[in-house]
């Protein structure tokens, strides 16, 4: 061989035989990878997010007549009357205006109305 075409052709060298991939010891780094990323993430994004929605829920269960209101559309308005049976409350966004909303359309709760009277 000429000395110029000698720089181009490289020997080949065979690698030596690796470890079956997929084996415990590459599953065992995964998972002491990925693991605590999980806790973190359900510790900082799962978990207050549950304890939100059911903070939203016992709200919105404990509704009751006098309360002061504000809907997901953005209507303020007073609880005039609470219907268990559908799931509904009538409120009064005006003098003498009257609209009925679903419990689920409740985003907050501004202030307390008078408690429930004891039927003694």
């Amino acid at each position: 061989m000429p000395w110029s075409t000698a720089i181009f052709i490289t020997p080949a060298f065979a690698q030596a035989a690796s470890a079956a991939p997929g084996g415990y010891d590459q599953i065992l780094q995964y998972v002491t990878l990925f693991g605590p990323i999980l806790i973190i993430m359900y510790f900082m994004v799962l978990r207050p997010q549950q304890k939100r929605a059911k903070d939203q829920a016992d709200l919105i269960k404990n509704i009751r007549r006098g309360d002061s209101i504000v809907t997901t559309g953005g209507l303020i308005g007073k609880v005039t009357k609470v219907v268990d049976d559908a799931n509904e409350l009538e409120i009064e966004i005006a003098p003498n205006v009257r609209v009925r909303v679903a419990r689920p359309m409740v985003a907050d709760v501004r202030s307390k109305g008078e408690p429930v009277k004891d039927v003694g």
